[in-house]
């Protein structure tokens, strides 16, 4: 999967964000300074890879300094990407179906009480691509960090290991969504189930064509409906897939397998 590829995946899913309603003025970015050194040390004692991803900036706000050496890859290299060259290096079958859990559980989060909020973490296995082009698997732990005084999700925590498990690198993601506090799992986030996005019949049909290249008139046609209809099924998969324009609507589908 090519930077740009990954980068529009990745944009249609910050989009989810906007959904928070953030007061900047309430938002102490001093917390954010005081959490920095203690995560770094962590790092240096437990050689995992860590990062902190600022919701209302909708930006990684700290990543560790070893991002991307415990996969052999140079500084420079990485520096050259920033906290997105992970991204890049994930097995596209796994990544699809990364951002497939990610909409399911930003939706979740939203039911969930403060204390819900505090006690989840995602827990994933995946494969990702090493300096000598060879597929590992690590394990990746997102949790809360910091939710702001409303209760949004502010700074979220990422805690990446290499994983015990490499035998078995046919095998695709592996991910769920734990109460640590309990011990409870939540099972809707095996891989085959993850489909957090789904499109009806006619909505599929219509962003099939749109793909094509037809305009709505020609789609109007061919499947023997009205203009209006038309364009209402298209707004609804813009809305759906939390995008702007047909074209990423296309690309995200396809990149889901939904069309």
């Amino acid at each position: 999967m090519t930077e740009q590829e990954t980068a529009n995946i990745y944009q249609t899913y910050l989009k989810l964000f906007e959904q928070q309603k953030f007061v900047k003025d309430d938002l102490d970015y001093s917390i954010l300074e005081r959490h920095k050194p203690n995560l770094q040390r962590l790092t240096d004692f437990g050689n995992s890879t860590i990062s902190i991803f600022d919701a209302y900036k909708k930006e990684h706000a700290f990543y560790s300094s070893n991002l991307g050496i415990n996969l052999g890859y140079g500084s420079q290299e990485v520096e050259s990407s920033g906290a997105h060259f992970l991204d890049t290096k994930i097995h596209p079958e796994d990544f699809v179906l990364l951002m497939q859990n990610a909409f399911s559980v930003f939706k979740l989060f939203f039911s969930f009480s403060i204390d819900e909020k505090l006690n989840h973490k995602l827990v994933s296995e995946y494969r990702i691509l090493n300096a000598v082009g060879k597929y590992v698997r690590i394990i990746e732990q997102q949790q809360v960090l910091e939710l702001d005084n409303s209760g949004n999700l502010w700074l979220a925590l990422s805690i990446l290991d290499v994983s015990p498990n490499q035998k078995n690198m046919n095998e695709g993601l592996k991910s769920e969504l734990l109460n640590f506090r309990t011990g409870s799992i939540i099972p809707f986030l095996e891989p085959k189930e993850a489909i957090s996005i789904t499109l009806t019949k006619r909505e599929t049909e219509v962003l099939k064509l749109v793909k094509d290249g037809l305009l709505s008139k020609e789609i109007s046609d061919k499947l023997a409906i009205s203009l209006h209809t038309v364009n209402t099924h298209r707004q609804r998969v813009l809305e759906k897939l939390s995008v702007n324009n047909s074209m990423e609507a296309v690309m995200l589908a396809s990149k889901l397998r939904l069309i």
